[in-house]
């Protein structure tokens, strides 16, 4: 499927569904390929439909609904008028779609029928647009449609998404929608755009793409004004520094700049040959196998020429280490959406965690009404939902991110009887998923390895005896948990295998007496006194056993403690409020960003090794030589505005920032560019020394710089030390959120070298 707006299609007469969605005259254009106007769904979803739109128990309105030509946004007439829901980075969820409304908005389960109810879930902070059709058929229309319109935007390459830009700032600019702009229009567009240019220099651009001389910019007119007006003279510099005549790189020229710039070394030849055939637009210059600066610009915004390493974004680790050799991506309360005191409580968080590849989620659970046990932030105004619903999301979402095992930690607060529930629900919702039993029904002599618990998902709490005993059978129901006062049911302690919490006494307790499948839990002031006072020694319990880290009971309102901290100390399970963005989330993010997304990333090889002693607190004693990071930061890309006041352009700066073992932490800025979001130049040089690479987080911000108050959140982008690839790179911002921000980027030159 192909629903992509080219700036060739929009041609003098062509009305925008966008001026006026409800105007006769505004009948749908089809403005995708041949094959979205062949496809019923997408049809009926452009002609568009009433639905119910439901927030709340008593707020339940019909709207109308209809999908744009844009192929990208829903539009809904409401009484405030025409509002906007854009479905990029979403997921459609049905029988899903119908739980999901049961789960989210319990009040109405019994109103409407499962087969006509469905969930846009967004990615990020924002709130899920619940749904209910007319009739079953178009609910299932509506589904089909927006998975095929979302799988077509996951697939868009850098070219369509900067097309898609374009598209949508003419757009913008052509207030009276008639297809074509004048230069009042253009003017306007450059400010929205962050640019600030002085008119005469607009004008010239405006004058020159004005091919016809009408006096306005049409179809390939404002792509020309486009190409201008961005032109990379920052890539041209470097294209032309390493071609003979300026207007090509031959493959020995390419060969050349890919060994002396960009640090490759085997297999230089064939991958030249790759990148022309890959990127290179001209046919005659691919027969030629040479590569014009289009070529060559295409390539460096590409995922090749970006500063992550494309093999690194795969799986690429050894997954058959035992579980505790791992870093494993771990949320705090998953059930809140805001703060912990009067936050909603929802499946949502459950959905949008393991979405996120999150590996470790957390429930706390109470006895409620009915016999039936619910999940809350216990003593609070939290609002309340039933534990069978998440377990039920569990089993659906569990493995949609990834194939390795998720572990549902559980706070366990209920009586005995409800622990029976609790019990039955996991047994009979999760069925095979649920690991009750070691693998090959054998006595483990250690940690089984993600590899091996491909698919299941463990459980962790309280366990009556230990995993010997229940083994051997010699568990009655009568005993109580070690260390515990509270009573804990046979069939709930049962469903406990390879995460048994326990008290932590002392790491010498520990060492002596632990078993490899007991877990303890520190909140992070415990945590951090631990790696002060005996760093290396934490990391040799956390070779041998798992451990998890939890936020102080004093961030009400959902903050995050800085999760590196404890990747120092080889904690494995480091608990973080995924609702609450920031520094901490970017962290999260960046170290989890690598190996397929899957959840785990293994630990550095120096902390799995228990004969090895690495102490995060003077790493220099265990003879690790330093590299030295030097990073260019040469322009930045149609950085997105914080600022909705009119007139207002971005004064950029760019700040990189060394997350890692205190001896590593660092950070240091560029000057800031006056008035220019668009095409900001700096060349600004920053130097790094990096001590342990293997656990370093390089973060790169983007800050609209204020003299007088902080800065202002632009954008960002965090990724491991190991996975940076040397050389000219570009870097794709993300939002505050975590999701992408297209076009928005960096160009950088990044070098690390060995430090004698």
């Amino acid at each position: 499927i192909k629903c992509m707006p080219k700036p060739h299609i929009y041609s003098k007469g062509v009305h925008y569904l966008l001026s006026d969605p409800s105007s006769p005259s505004s009948s749908p254009v089809l403005s995708c390929s041949s094959g979205i106007q062949a496809d019923d769904d997408l049809k009926s979803m452009f002609v568009g439909t009433v639905m119910r739109k439901i927030k709340s128990r008593t707020w339940k309105k019909q709207r109308y609904f209809r999908l744009q030509e844009d192929c990208m946004t829903i539009w809904y007439k409401s009484k405030k008028g025409w509002t906007t829901s854009v479905f990029e980075n979403s997921e459609v969820l049905q029988s899903l779609g119908s739980t999901l409304i049961k789960h989210t908005c319990l009040y109405i389960a019994d109103e409407f029928p499962p087969d006509r109810c469905f969930t846009l879930v967004f990615r990020g902070r924002r709130g899920n647009l619940d749904l209910v059709a007319e009739s079953a058929g178009e609910a299932q229309s509506w589904i089909k449609g927006i998975r095929k319109l979302i799988d077509n935007l996951e697939n868009m390459g850098q070219r369509e998404k900067l097309d898609q830009w374009i598209c949508d700032w003419f757009k913008k600019a052509d207030k009276n929608r008639d297809g074509q702009m004048n230069f009042k229009e253009v003017q306007d567009l450059l400010k929205m755009m962050n640019v600030d240019m002085n008119e005469h220099h607009a004008l010239r651009l405006f004058t020159t793409a004005d091919k016809s001389q009408s006096g306005t910019l049409e179809d390939d007119e404002f792509v020309l004004f486009y190409k201008m007006l961005t032109q990379r003279e920052d890539v041209l510099r470097v294209f032309q520094e390493y071609s003979g005549d300026g207007q090509k790189l031959t493959l020995q020229d390419l060969k050349d700049f890919l060994r002396e710039e960009q640090l490759r070394e085997d297999g230089v030849q064939q991958y030249a040959l790759k990148l022309i055939e890959r990127y290179e637009p001209s046919d005659t210059a691919r027969m030629l196998q040479v590569m014009t600066f289009d070529g060559f610009l295409m390539y460096l915004t590409s995922p090749e020429g970006s500063i992550f390493n494309p093999t690194m974004v795969e799986l690429y680790q050894d997954m058959t280490q035992p579980l505790c050799h791992y870093f494993i991506s771990s949320s705090h309360n998953t059930y809140l959406l805001e703060d912990q005191i009067r936050g909603h409580s929802s499946v949502e968080g459950y959905i949008r965690a393991l979405k996120r590849g999150c590996r470790c989620v957390e429930v706390d659970c109470w006895d409620g009404p009915n016999e039936e046990p619910i999940v809350y932030h216990g003593h609070t105004f939290t609002s309340k939902i039933f534990f069978k619903d998440v377990v039920t999301v569990l089993g659906n979402y569990a493995f949609k991110a990834s194939q390795y095992p998720v572990i549902l930690s559980i706070e366990n607060h209920c009586s005995v009887e409800q622990q029976k529930v609790m019990a039955q629900h996991l047994t009979q919702i999760l069925g095979d998923k649920l690991l009750k039993t070691p693998l090959h029904g054998k006595f483990p002599i250690g940690l089984p390895s993600p590899e091996d618990l491909k698919g299941k998902i463990l459980l962790k709490g309280k366990k009556i005896g230990g995993l010997e005993d229940s083994m051997n059978g010699v568990v009655d129901d009568s005993l109580m948990g070690e260390k515990s006062k509270q009573s804990l049911s046979k069939e709930l302690s049962d469903c406990v295998v390879y995460c048994k919490s326990v008290h932590f006494s002392s790491f010498k307790h520990s060492q002596i007496h632990s078993k490899f499948y007991e877990i303890s839990s520190f909140t992070e002031s415990k945590a951090r006194k631990h790696i002060r006072e005996a760093g290396a020694e934490f990391v040799l319990h956390n070779a041998r056993q798992l451990s998890r880290v939890y936020p102080s009971g004093l961030r009400t309102d959902s903050s995050n403690f800085n999760p590196q901290d404890m990747w120092n100390a080889g904690c494995q399970i480091v608990a973080l409020n995924f609702q609450t963005a920031g520094v901490e989330m970017d962290l999260n993010d960046g170290l989890f960003c690598q190996n397929g997304h899957c959840g785990y990333v293994l630990k550095p090889a120096f902390m799995r090794n228990i004969d090895e002693r690495f102490d995060p607190e003077n790493p220099q004693n265990g003879g690790y030589k330093p590299l030295s990071l030097s990073i260019q930061v040469i322009s930045g890309q149609q950085l997105p505005k914080v600022n909705i006041k009119e007139g207002s352009i971005i004064d950029p700066l760019v700040r990189v920032e060394i997350h890692g073992v205190p001896l590593d932490q660092a950070k240091q800025e560029t000057r800031y560019i006056d008035n220019n979001g668009f095409n900001p130049v700096w060349y600004d040089t920053l130097q790094f020394t990096i001590h342990v690479p293997e656990l370093a987080l390089v973060r790169f911000v983007v800050e609209d710089y204020d003299k007088t108050s902080k800065n202002d959140f632009v954008g960002q982008f965090t990724l491991p030390f190991t996975c940076i690839q040397p050389g000219y790179r570009h870097i794709h911002l993300l939002s505050k959120d975590g999701t992408s921000i297209p076009p928005s980027s960096l160009f950088v030159h990044v070098r690390i070298t060995k430090l004698t």
